[in-house]
């Protein structure tokens, strides 16, 4: 094992599939010359030069319609948003070309591309760079979504988009790119659709997935000092989902807490909800509780900001909710 940053992780996986594919290259705003706008594309340029480390004006849906049209050509682009608030200028694209064009022409035409770059929020950017859209991508048939929390499954996961025949979105965190984690070491794959479980426990399941997970992390550790024992599992993958480890946790410890960044209104956390009340509404003793941002754009203040997002303590309140504690 080595430790390494989110950002490193991510150069890595990029770096390892394109040594290997000479059909896979990267393009996006400032990935090349400026080594990514946060730094996950350092020193590809010098080594894969820039017929395959491109930039590109800022037009999202241009070079995302570039990317779609050489996928269905027989190349492997990895596209790259400086945030997907910004994805929604080409989400055109993404929908209706990337998602639908292996099933409107009859599997004639495969769409293996890799839309990349940071989600949610991240400090006081304002209202329109700072929405999670996971649940907004998950929402189309066509279309695999992942959002991984720490540096090992941003990799491993990254290199299974990247081999991945259908368009991938996946989708990072500006304030991750500075974490570090342990990685193993070699040519690894974290298979897309499988949760993982970072904590175990027998009084209550908390879900969660990217950076907001911290904060459940931060909840059990305090709530293991008053005798409660959460488990916590990393969804990793949102499209698809793992349900069978979803329910799996559930039967066992009868309770649930859903923590998303994201608004309350139709996102993941409500389709995992009606999945465990159809499948496993038995064995549940409380109600399912989730935990999502308020429902407004947020906000700039630091002091409104604090309370738009979630945190530790939410996480808290709510299981001792379902705890009846």
């Amino acid at each position: 094992m080595k430790t390494i940053q989110f950002r490193e992780a991510i150069c890595e996986a990029m770096s390892e599939e394109m040594r290997k594919d000479d059909s896979i290259y990267l393009m996006g705003e400032e990935v090349a010359e400026y080594n990514g706008a946060y730094k996950a594309s350092k020193g590809m340029l010098d080594e894969f030069g820039a017929d395959r480390v491109i930039d590109t004006p800022i037009s999202e849906l241009g070079f995302a319609g570039i990317g779609v049209g050489s996928a269905m050509n027989g190349n492997r682009p990895i596209i790259e948003f400086m945030t997907f608030n910004f994805a929604l200028v080409g989400i055109d694209q993404i929908i209706n070309n990337a998602a639908k064009i292996r099933q409107m022409s009859g599997g004639q035409f495969n769409c293996p591309i890799v839309f990349r770059g940071p989600t949610g929020s991240a400090g006081q950017l304002g209202a329109t760079h700072s929405q999670a859209f996971e649940s907004w991508f998950a929402n189309c048939p066509g279309l695999k979504v992942i959002v991984p929390s720490n540096p090992a499954d941003a990799k491993g996961l990254l290199k299974a988009a990247i081999r991945d025949n259908d368009p991938v979105i996946f989708m990072e965190s500006e304030q991750m790119y500075g974490d570090k984690g342990e990685v193993p070491e070699g040519d690894y794959i974290v298979p897309i659709g499988v949760a993982d479980i970072k904590r175990v426990g027998t009084d209550v399941t908390i879900i969660s997935f990217g950076k907001i997970i911290k904060e459940a992390y931060k909840a059990a550790d305090q709530l293991e000092k008053e005798g409660i024992s959460c488990e916590i599992i990393d969804l990793r993958t949102v499209k698809p989902l793992d349900y069978e480890a979803i329910l799996t946790s559930v039967k066992k410890t009868n309770r649930m807490v859903i923590l998303e960044e994201a608004w309350p209104y139709g996102n993941v956390a409500s389709e995992i909800i009606y999945h465990v009340q159809s499948n496993a509404f038995d064995y549940l003793d409380a109600p399912i509780e989730k935990i999502n941002t308020a429902d407004t754009p947020a906000p700039y203040s630091p002091v409104l900001l604090a309370e738009w997002l979630p945190n530790y303590e939410d996480v808290i309140k709510s299981v001792k909710k379902v705890m009846y504690k």
